[in-house]
């Protein structure tokens, strides 16, 4: 066991010199065009594959598309994040822990995650055990253990979990507008599910998501690294030959975010108040969706440019901080953002916000500011590429959007064309500061405190 434990240290040191190397490698990759090579087993598994054989290191991205959380029954919130945490618990012969040594003798990373639409995985070994590390993924998907002692230290692991984020002003707000919002719809429900949900959840719950959902027909798989086209084909069908040919997705309605003109209110003992705020937005095929993109740049996400930044913060100084994302999922599309401020300062900050939406949408913004948020966006598009991971994540990401695999070439022209015409109209579409769903959590005080 110590010799076992001391090349597993070897081989995790060795590793990380060797992701620190890859870093290096990604980001002089960047700055050169991508060579995607599309390749597909010889039973019809495809996958985008970057070869890169300097760095014997091989990165894999894998997603089932709509296998998320909105597959979830209504009794079972929590089922696709529960089986995450399954699915490197014991498989085949393998025990939880004998399968949990198995990849760390080898320095083999395996992960799952479920977010609100995808299901989604990434393996990262390197060259020389690339053989066992495809084994033990395919046991993974195709013969998961489920142990009663693994699920019990999940379980509660989770609902450990959920208790700390009962306690999280930031969660709480966050659950609490997703519920505000989608009301009866099953983005309303909290990806983790609750204590009471995850309690009901059974070995037998996981089996049915992972027959239903995990299929080769909605399966996306990225890989970059040190492997051919030629010994990646016969790799995938290895590890996902094996699963059901056609996904069972439940078929899953288009959302309308409810309209909710008052804050909703949910007390918390805590120093200061958290709000969440957000408008319906554009879903990712939306042809205006760049140009909300850009002026999303501009209203909150781009840091200490932005002009909720500079209005709540920099001028009044109400917050540390104020952010605004777009999140466009498959069946709803939004513009959400947070800030954190003392009580007697929320609803001061809340009315900044509304008059900067308000502003925006009525006078649109400076050919200055469009230029530097267009210059911006599409000269920090390298940082995405600057290091294995996250190109796969990249390649991953654009394949469950369905955006092409020219996708990395256009990108930045559909950022550069984006015009003030483009602005001043998805400003008057989607600012509309009366249709602002707003969740706050603390004791906000919420008469506008004296201007300064």
């Amino acid at each position: 066991m110590l010799r076992s434990r001391a090349i597993a240290a070897l081989c995790v040191k060795a590793f990380s010199v060797l992701t620190f190397v890859a870093v290096l490698f990604a980001t002089s990759h960047a700055a050169n065009a991508m060579r995607i090579q599309k390749v597909v087993s010889p039973s019809g598994i495809e996958a985008w594959l970057i070869e890169e054989h300097r760095i014997p290191l091989i990165t894999m991205e894998f997603g089932f598309d709509g296998a998320g959380a909105k597959q979830d029954p209504d009794d079972k919130a929590g089922r696709a994040h529960f089986l995450s945490g399954m699915l490197d618990e014991g498989a085949g012969e393998m025990d939880a822990q004998a399968f949990q040594q198995r990849l760390e003798d080898l320095a083999i990373r395996l992960s799952f995650d479920a977010g609100r639409d995808n299901f989604t995985g990434r393996l990262q070994t390197l060259t020389a055990n690339k053989d066992e590390a495809a084994r033990l993924l395919s046991l993974a998907l195709s013969e998961p253990r489920f142990d009663a002692d693994a699920m019990e230290r999940i379980r509660g692991s989770i609902q450990t979990d959920l208790k700390f984020a009962q306690e999280d002003p930031g969660k709480v707000s966050t659950r609490e507008w997703f519920e505000l919002a989608f009301t009866d719809h099953p983005y309303a429900r909290p990806t983790k599910g609750t204590l009471e949900t995850v309690e009901g959840i059974t070995a037998q719950d996981l089996r049915d998501a992972m027959g239903d959902t995990f299929a080769r027909s909605n399966l996306k798989v990225a890989v970059v690294g040190d492997i051919t086209a030629e010994e990646l084909a016969p790799m995938l069908d290895e590890m996902f030959g094996g699963l059901p040919a056609k996904a069972t997705l439940r078929e899953v309605a288009d959302a309308k975010l409810a309209s909710k003109p008052e804050p909703e209110i949910v007390t918390m003992d805590v120093p200061q108040s958290t709000v969440r705020f957000g408008l319906p937005g554009y879903k990712r095929h939306h042809e205006d969706f760049y140009a909300a993109y850009v002026l999303n740049y501009i209203i909150g996400g781009g840091g200490f440019a932005s002009r909720l930044m500079e209005e709540v913060r920099e001028k009044r100084g109400l917050a540390y901080s104020v952010f605004t994302y777009l999140y466009p999922l498959d069946h709803a599309g939004m513009m959400i953002g947070g800030v954190a401020t003392k009580n007697e300062a929320v609803g001061q900050s809340i009315e900044v916000i509304r008059e900067v939406l308000s502003d925006i949408a009525e006078n649109g913004v400076s050919d200055e500011t469009l230029k530097y948020a267009k210059q911006y966006l599409v000269g920090s598009y390298a940082l995405r590429f600057d290091t294995s991971g996250k190109i796969a994540q990249q390649l991953l990401g654009v394949q469950l959007d369905e955006l092409g695999i020219d996708y990395f070439d256009s990108r930045n022209s559909y950022i550069e064309a984006v015009t003030q015409e483009d602005i001043k109209r998805v400003a008057a579409d989607l600012l509309k500061p009366e249709q602002l769903i707003t969740v706050i959590v603390g004791q906000p005080r919420m008469e506008a405190a004296p201007r300064g």
